[in-house]
């Protein structure tokens, strides 16, 4: 090898050297820290027909929303486990629900809120008459313990019809053996209140679902409370 090569090959040695150094001192690309996306909420489910607006009625009925009910409390026809006949129906206080049972062995079974703990009830009885659009008269217990329904007590008339008057558009009357409970199955403007315990003994539905019930149920149609499981069975 020639003095000349030998020279080159050295220099071509140390640059090398010296490239391997200054790499080493140089920091990696830096890679950008990128915040995670929020959780995007899944849609809400799609509103059935059933729930649609009912603009015919004698006060404007506006659609469900349904992001408010859960949909297992939505309106279906199940199979009738009731142990009931056809033509009766059956309040389900724990599970919030309420059915219909019809002769072809299935029954309807619709969303509900029910009675909060010291007004919930139970027994047989029967629904005595039913109305659209119903004043609502706060008996006089009711009154007692909210004195601001004075004006809507029995002696003041009610309050009149409206989707926001606490029967709202559909009222059944519920009699125990002749005599008036004072217990109602009626509609309800707020969606939220299905498949809770928020009323005052009532049996509250949606209104497209209480519509729906009122069209199906006669007067005189029987109705079986069932005891919540922690208390006793009213006679």
């Amino acid at each position: 090898m020639s003095f000349r090569n030998s020279a080159l090959s050295r220099r071509n040695l140390l640059l090398g050297l010296s490239t391997l150094a200054l790499s080493g001192c140089v920091s990696a690309p830096r890679t950008e820290m990128v915040a995670p996306s929020p959780a995007v909420a899944p849609p809400p489910p799609p509103r059935p027909m059933m729930y649609d607006a009912m603009p015919n009625e004698q006060f404007f009925v506006p659609a469900v929303d349904v992001s408010k009910v859960d949909p297992a409390f939505w309106r279906t026809e199940v199979p009738n486990t009731t142990n009931e006949p056809p033509g009766t129906l059956v309040v389900d206080t724990d599970a919030k629900y309420l059915y219909f049972t019809q002769a072809d062995g299935s029954a309807m079974r619709y969303g509900i809120g029910v009675g909060r703990d010291g007004f919930s009830w139970s027994g047989r009885a029967r629904v005595q008459y039913k109305r659209k659009w119903p004043k609502w008269t706060p008996p006089d217990e009711m009154v007692a313990r909210q004195p601001e329904l004075q004006p809507y007590s029995i002696a003041n008339g009610g309050m009149p019809p409206s989707l926001t008057n606490p029967l709202s558009s559909r009222a059944l009357y519920i009699f125990q053996d002749g005599e008036d409970t004072l217990y109602r199955i009626h509609g309800t403007h707020q969606e939220w209140s299905i498949g809770r315990a928020v009323s005052s003994g009532c049996i509250r539905m949606l209104n497209q679902d209480v519509a729906d019930l009122y069209d199906r149920v006669p007067d005189g149609t029987p109705i079986v409370v069932l005891p919540s499981r922690s208390t006793p069975m009213a006679v």
